[in-house]
């Protein structure tokens, strides 16, 4: 019943990977790879606005991550460095070369995993409000995990998706309604226990598979890209003082060749909300140093 999920702007295709069949986007022919890799409860649509532009410059790649989308929904960890292997699987697999990696938020920081533990296969890194900056106290991690539970993303009512979608923004573009609509139609697909259960394992995966001593080791040439008017990182009842711009610059601190840009107006799901200016900097990044 994964036809349950509308269309996403470009055609997907399918590849199997270690026995998961993971679904993918693949546009434009350049001699440069762009491999995006989306976040929690998002799919490679995200990257929509972004293949829409750059797919006449670069070969673009934009998967679904094993849970979400229209890939398998295993019984996994779904931890930073499990994503980051699928990934190094499905880049051999596709026989991608001269990848620029693109990650946003939980995607982030599994492209940090990959970047650190198979340095050949990235030239570039692209983190966008990326995950896993941002730490948290063993007990607020525990709180975090208890308070997300199969059960309660599955009984997450419309109203309160509606609302969890505009925390992603910080002036929400009206086609953020199809991502909407997308999420509740999918309370019917036959696979959505599974996805619930994937959505609850990456929270905790994401606890349990930190970075923050991974960053140190990133050799390729990192661009960081926030929204200034991020609402989801930092946590605000976890990290109330901290700031986004705090954040961002934990990664030019740790990072050795590291560059920030933040974007004016913009929340967590920047290259969504301020297309025009993701790209540009992706444009600068990869063909510049």
């Amino acid at each position: 019943m994964k036809e349950l999920l509308s269309d996403y702007d470009f055609k997907s295709q399918m590849v199997t990977v270690d026995d998961l069949e993971i679904s993918y986007i693949k546009e434009g022919s350049g001699e440069k790879t762009l491999l995006f890799v989306h976040g929690l409860s998002s799919n490679a649509d995200a990257w929509s606005k972004n293949i829409d532009v750059l797919k006449n410059e670069y070969t673009c790649v934009a998967l679904d991550l094993p849970g979400y989308g229209k890939s398998s929904k295993p019984e996994a960890d779904y931890t930073a460095s499990y994503f980051a292997e699928v990934v190094y699987k499905f880049i051999e697999k596709l026989a991608l070369k001269n990848i620029i990696l693109v990650g946003h938020s939980m995607g982030g920081q599994a492209s940090v995993k990959l970047a650190v533990h198979h340095p050949e296969t990235i030239e570039k890194l692209i983190l966008v409000a990326p995950a896993g900056l941002e730490q948290f106290s063993e007990a607020s991690g525990n709180l975090m995990k208890s308070f997300l539970t199969p059960e309660s993303v599955k009984n997450t009512t419309d109203e309160q998706i509606v609302k969890n979608y505009a925390l992603n923004f910080h002036d929400q573009p009206e086609e953020v309604s199809k991502m909407i609509a997308d999420r509740i139609r999918i309370k019917e697909a036959s696979d959505f226990d599974a996805h619930c259960n994937a959505i609850v394992n990456s929270v905790s995966g994401m606890l349990n598979d930190p970075i923050h001593n991974d960053l140190k080791s990133i050799s390729q040439p990192t661009l960081v890209i926030f929204g200034d008017k991020d609402m989801l990182i930092p946590n605000r009842y976890f990290n109330p003082t901290l700031t986004t711009k705090a954040v961002g610059e934990i990664a030019l601190k740790h990072i050795p060749n590291a560059r920030l840009e933040c974007i004016e107006n913009a929340g967590h799901f920047v290259q969504f909300e301020k297309p025009s200016e993701v790209n540009a900097l992706i444009q600068e990044f990869v063909s510049g140093y």
